[in-house]
């Protein structure tokens, strides 16, 4: 089903949402208007925007990097 709106409780891949910001910031709406125009959740529109701009260069989000940095590095020389 190409071109078909996914509803509430559906899943969208990362590309999806990638796609779907893309589409917000060309649209000239705000928020608001937009997800409603979109059938989807401010509170999701708003995460995925701050996931995907965490995205560093491999894929990863720069929080899962961070926090292998931290238990690699100082969290280990506390350990008794």
């Amino acid at each position: 089903m190409v071109g078909a709106k996914k509803g509430k409780g559906s899943r969208r891949s990362r590309q999806e949402w990638r796609s779907l910001l893309a589409k917000f910031d060309g649209s000239g709406l705000g928020v608001e208007a937009f997800y409603r125009r979109e059938s989807i959740g401010a509170a999701s529109l708003y995460r995925w925007r701050g996931l995907l701009s965490a995205v560093g260069d491999g894929g990863e989000t720069a929080i899962i990097r961070r926090t292998a940095d931290c238990s690699s590095s100082s969290i280990a020389g506390r350990r008794k």
